[in-house]
Order: structure tokens, then sequence, then C-alpha cells
């Protein structure tokens, strides 16, 4: 067995097809194939449902393959650790982010990319339940999400600000003669929401339930990035977090607050605590501390 079979194991799950296994690890179909047969012979299971086309894991498989995921990312946080080690911050951040938090990743990223140059990023959009399963079996070395449920004995935590929210509006399409708006105001609007059972939205119906009012939601999405879209379309506005760089996307873009508009779950940066800990999640979550009490203080 070598690091290799699992990650084209690892492909193979990713992919859901052989060919693209193969393409994404640089290899040809047959020497995938082979490899990952002669890794079920080592072990004396199989792995794969074959058909005609791949088909998914055995039960077998899919056990194998949290195992693969584990020691993987164990392997990545060994060759970061040497070269940490040797005075060398490389290798790759991985951060996984709820999608909408009074947060932009991109000035934490930033720093961190001026400050380590040879650094890689990866920004996943994932829910909290997601980033606390991924940082806690170390396939991210650091998360944002809400904390209602986060284990402080499991996670090491930075607070981050509350988010406050606004009205996210192109304007060229729709003129605010207000500062400040409140919720009963944003049934003028038509709006663009994030899917039912993500808990952004789940925050904004118990917001407008409580104002006694019914939006007009013209445009319903499980990507903020098409909701963007659609606010700079003029099909519609979004209730959007304050602070996190969304009105910086575009010129025309402005974001009014909304008054009295917290979402009560607060969110935090998260890092595993118990061993392993890759030396890499924690000189960037050291920099995270300094850089979040800047920016704490700044919302103050």
């Amino acid at each position: 067995m070598d690091i290799k079979q699992l990650k084209y194991l690892i492909a193979l799950d990713q992919t859901r097809h052989f060919g693209k296994a193969a393409a994404q690890c640089n290899i040809t179909q047959p020497t995938l194939s082979m490899r990952i047969r002669g890794l079920e012979e080592e072990l004396g299971l199989v792995l794969i449902v074959r058909g005609q086309r791949f088909e998914g894991f055995t039960p077998e498989g899919e056990r194998i393959l949290a195992w693969a995921r584990a020691l993987l990312a164990a392997h990545d946080g060994l060759q970061a650790e040497a070269a940490l080690c040797k005075g060398q911050v490389v290798g790759e951040l991985r951060l996984g982010m709820v999608p909408l938090a009074s947060v932009d990743p991109m000035i934490f990223i930033r720093q961190l990319t001026q400050k380590y140059p040879e650094l890689k990023f990866s920004l996943y959009s994932m829910s909290s339940e997601q980033i606390a399963e991924g940082v806690n079996s170390n396939q991210l070395e650091l998360g944002i999400c809400y904390l209602n449920n986060i284990n402080t004995s499991v996670f090491d935590v930075i607070q981050l600000p509350k988010t406050k929210m606004g009205l996210l509006h192109d304007t060229r399409r729709f003129q605010l003669d207000k500062r400040t708006l409140t919720w009963q105001d944003l049934v003028n609007f038509p709006l663009g929401f994030l899917s039912k059972g993500m808990h952004y939205r789940d925050h904004m119906d118990v917001s407008f339930k409580s104002a006694g009012i019914t939006p007009d939601y013209v445009f319903e999405s499980d990507s903020t990035f098409q909701i963007i879209q659609a606010v700079e379309s003029g099909i519609c506005c979004a209730v959007m977090p304050l602070n996190n760089g969304l009105e910086n996307l575009n010129s025309h873009f402005l974001i009014t607050p909304i008054s009295d508009s917290n979402i009560d779950a607060p969110i935090g940066l998260i890092m595993r605590k118990q061993e392993p800990v890759s030396s890499l999640a924690l000189r960037c979550f050291t920099d995270a501390q300094e850089i979040y009490t800047v920016e704490n203080e700044s919302y103050e």
C-alpha cells in the first residue's frame, strides 16, 4: 500500500467517474483501475461497486475511504510540518466557512498571503456541522462557523463579530432615501433568499415572522453567487450581512443597514484542539487572533 493508492481512491470519490479520477491524478484509467484493484487485493476487500461504470463504494469501501482521508490529511500535515521545521510556511491552508456571515475572509487570507507568499489557500462553503466535522478530522485546518453546537473541549475558538444585516441593492435599479431600514420597510422591495433549510434563511424567516410581515420573495437559490447575480440584474434586493465585502464586488452595490437585525447565533473561527494539530493550522490560528482582535475593536 502506498499514498498514491489512497489518493486515487479519494479522487474516485470526488469525481464518481473512473476516467475523471484518472485525469485528476494525471494517470491513465487502466493504471488507476489496476492500482485500486491492487489495494483491494492487499486488504482482501471489495471497495468499489463495478458495473458498466462506477456505481459507488461498498459499505467496506466507505469505511476504508474514511481512513484514506485521515491518512492523506496526516501525510499532508507531515509534509507541512517538515517544511515548518525548516522555517518554511508552505502547503495548503484549507478553510471552511458558512455561506453568509459578517466576516470578509479575504481580509484574513490577504494578510496571510502577504506574510507567507508560498502558502496556498482553499476556501469551502459548508454548513457549520460539515465544518466542525472537517476540522475535527483534519480535513480542514480552520473553519468559520456558527458556534451554537460547538464543543469547546474539542476546538479552540476565536469569537468573531456578531452578524448584522442590511439590504444589498444595485443603485441603478433601486433608490433608497433612508440610511437605516426597518424590517417593515422591506415589504416594499422584491427580495432574493437562500434556500429553505439553510441557517441564514431560517433566521430570515424568524425575523420576518417576529416583525409580523410577509416578504415579497421573487428569487431563491442555494448559491450566494447566484443571489448576487440576481441583485446585479435588478431582479431583486437581498438581505445580506454587513462587513463581509459584498458591496465591494460592484461599484453600483450599496448595502443599507437594517435596525435590530443581529443574528443571535455567535460565529467564530475554530481549530482542532486535540493532537495531532498541524503546525500550519496553529501558525495561521495565532495570526488570526491578532488579525481579528484588530477587526473586533474596529466594530465596537
